[in-house]
């Protein structure tokens, strides 16, 4: 299996071309598209999207990551291995999150480049042919190496906004299980305690829990939290006890 993570946009014709790609080198595998929406060029956004979005997939799943800013430039490409699934892009900071929590690590640089290689899409021009690769069992020329580290000190867990969804639900950069069910929230005006889920508040109630990969996620019950209250991706969260 392979699964996509992109900020392509689901609209336009890069996804298409991958999965073009894909079909040629890797006839008969399952490409799954999990993210082509991640915030446009927000690295650090994704690197704490990545791993909960991709634990529940099984082992040896290959996963293409592409939010690559910097592509052509002298950043490395990577094949990192963490708890027995392999992830394939740029060595930017997007698998410093994954790579900090895995249990069991390997990251290696491709050194191995296509003919004809673009110089602005290396998620279509070399990591969607070395992830074809993976899946035949093979390993493109590389190295060992360590992961090169973030700019600047990221924290275990990120109390801002990184993602929102179609329902306008505010997804989080942090894990569930590192808060307590009576911390509550700030962001903007409002103020939200903690309910197991939607049907435990009233309709047009604002609330956080815990979402199905993990992470803290803001909702209104029956309404848009985005518009309700006013959040948009990159705003900070305060936390404190009730």
């Amino acid at each position: 299996m392979i699964a996509l993570f992109t900020d392509f946009g689901p609209g336009g014709p890069y996804v298409g071309q991958m999965h073009a790609v894909l079909a040629q080198q890797a006839p008969g595998t399952a490409v799954i598209d999990l993210f082509h929406d991640v915030p446009s060029f927000d690295i650090r956004a994704a690197a704490y999207l990545l791993p909960a979005y991709t634990r529940g997939f099984p082992p040896g799943t290959v996963h293409v990551c592409v939010v690559d800013p910097d592509v052509g430039s002298e950043r490395r490409a990577l094949i990192v291995k963490a708890d027995h699934r392999w992830y394939v892009g740029p060595d930017n900071g997007l698998f410093h999150v994954l790579a900090r929590r895995a249990r069991d690590l390997e990251c290696h640089e491709i050194r191995w480049r296509p003919a004809p290689l673009s110089a602005s899409f290396h998620g279509r021009d070399l990591f969607a042919p070395v992830a074809a690769q993976l899946t035949h069992g093979l390993m493109p020329d590389s190295v060992p190496v360590a992961l090169s580290p973030p700019l600047s000190d990221w924290p275990e867990d990120l109390p801002q906004v990184l993602y929102i969804d179609h329902f306008g639900n505010a997804i989080t950069g942090l894990r569930a299980e590192c808060l307590g069910r009576d911390v509550r929230l700030r962001i903007g005006g409002a103020d939200l305690a903690y309910a197991r889920t939607y049907s435990d508040v009233r309709a047009g109630q604002g609330f956080w829990y815990e979402n199905a990969n993990g992470l803290v996620e803001i909702a209104v019950n029956q309404a848009r939290a985005s518009d309700r209250l006013g959040i948009a991706v990159g705003d900070s969260i305060g936390m404190y006890d009730a």
